[in-house]
């Protein structure tokens, strides 16, 4: 594909499953979700049962204790799915994708980002960024996932800032000139994915043109793509491809599978992409014990406008942080919670699931606010990586479902 020689992302090959596999069964949702609610995915296993399933695939961090059992499960059934043609190359380019949920419907474009492009560190300057800080201990687990797997599924969402919607909306505009791939609602109230091939040279040849144009716009040394969802799953394939490149000839790093990795791109400015914020529960805890760690954020008492709330068994306790200790509230707040090692504490999309875990168990929740998402680009690219956990692209349930399967080694 010459059209994308100078550009950071390309179209790739892409396998789904056959037409005679149940569709509602195969996707299930992004594998760093309802790490503090097993339940999630213990209805996710009984509903994919037998039937051949994304799940099958993957290991739930909710279960990254257990992952020295389930990474040979997961790489033997990739191999399996392959062997018995489950899985079959479906398109060679990409796959324009519209996703239903609660927010509306998100579009996006499923392609290959080079990870040359991508570089983690905290002082980036690559045109592949993450928004987050990279936790490197993060990395090595999720590793062993990916060394020695035929197949990369991906819950990476990519972000660009097309305002003047160039990209992506034109492809859905021409959706019922595309071949039809799927159209299927997604298990645990994920909503609905439709998917289309975009194959054709000449609208391939149009989508990197426009790519082009936005590089030209996007200023010198500044952020072509950011990593909104799955930085670390991102920051995995960079770290795995460094592994595999060292133990290769240079004559084959220009277009080696494990070079590349699967993503989701989206528009910024797309309404149904929701910046929603991401709360923090502590356990084993009490509401004492955090207002003394967050003291030196000078809390005091906001009914009208809090910064935070801090949510404890015998109720909430608003909060307005007249000492901040950076420009948003959650890096206040998480800085001061890193002064702790001890604490046990979990990152949790949505007001509801935090107050049910704090109903349930002995933990005290905090509730922030959520981010203007316009302010993304110029913030990383003027101060770099985010605070951990600074936002989320919608609830749990709107994440990115495992769709699409990609090879990562040669045949």
């Amino acid at each position: 594909m010459h059209a994308f020689d100078h550009l950071c992302v390309k179209p790739g090959v892409f396998y789904l499953p056959r037409k005679d596999e149940n569709m509602s069964i195969w996707p299930v949702v992004a594998c760093d979700q309802y790490t503090a609610q097993k339940d999630q995915w213990e209805k996710a296993d009984q509903l994919a049962g037998d039937h051949p399933s994304a799940l099958r695939l993957i290991i739930p961090e909710a279960y990254l204790d257990e992952s020295d059992q389930r990474v040979p499960l997961a790489q033997a059934a990739m191999q399996n799915y392959l062997d018995q043609g489950v899985l079959e190359e479906t398109v060679r380019g990409m796959v324009l994708l519209e996703r239903t949920t609660q927010s509306g419907s998100r579009l996006g474009l499923v392609l290959t980002v080079d990870l040359e492009a991508y570089d983690f560190s905290p002082h980036s300057h690559s045109p592949v960024r993450p928004t987050e800080g990279t936790i490197l201990s993060r990395i090595p687990p999720r590793q062993k996932v990916r060394r020695g797997a035929a197949l990369e599924l991906s819950h990476v969402l990519l972000l660009c800032d097309d305002k003047a919607r160039s990209i992506i909306e034109p492809v859905y505009e021409i959706r019922h000139q595309l071949r039809p791939l799927y159209d299927v609602d997604l298990m645990l109230d994920g909503g609905r994915a439709r998917g289309w091939a975009v194959e054709d040279e000449g609208l391939l040849a149009r989508i990197a043109a426009a790519m082009e144009a936005l590089k030209e716009r996007t200023p010198q040394g500044g952020i072509l793509f950011a990593v909104g969802d799955g930085n670390h799953s991102l920051a995995t394939a960079k770290a795995h491809w460094m592994e595999v490149k060292a133990g290769l000839p240079q004559t084959e790093w220009a277009d080696h599978p494990a070079r590349f990795a699967m993503v989701e791109l989206n528009n910024i400015y797309d309404e149904a992409l929701i910046f929603e914020p991401i709360h923090r529960v502590i356990f084993d805890t009490t509401v004492s014990h955090i207002k003394a760690l967050l003291q030196d954020a000078g809390l005091t008492l906001d009914m009208e406008q809090p910064d935070l709330v801090i949510v404890g068994a015998r109720g909430d306790l608003p909060y307005r942080i007249t000492n901040p200790q950076h420009t948003l509230p959650v890096g206040t707040v998480q800085k001061l919670l890193d002064g702790d090692t001890s604490l046990n504490l979990d990152y949790v999309h949505g007001e509801d699931a935090v107050r049910h875990i704090v109903e349930e168990e002995n933990a005290v929740g905090i509730l922030l606010p959520a981010m203007d998402k316009a302010l993304l680009f110029p913030a990383v690219e003027k101060g770099g990586p985010l605070p951990r956990k600074t936002f989320s692209m919608g609830e749990a349930n709107e994440k990115r479902y495992y769709m699409e399967a990609r090879r990562i080694t040669r045949r």
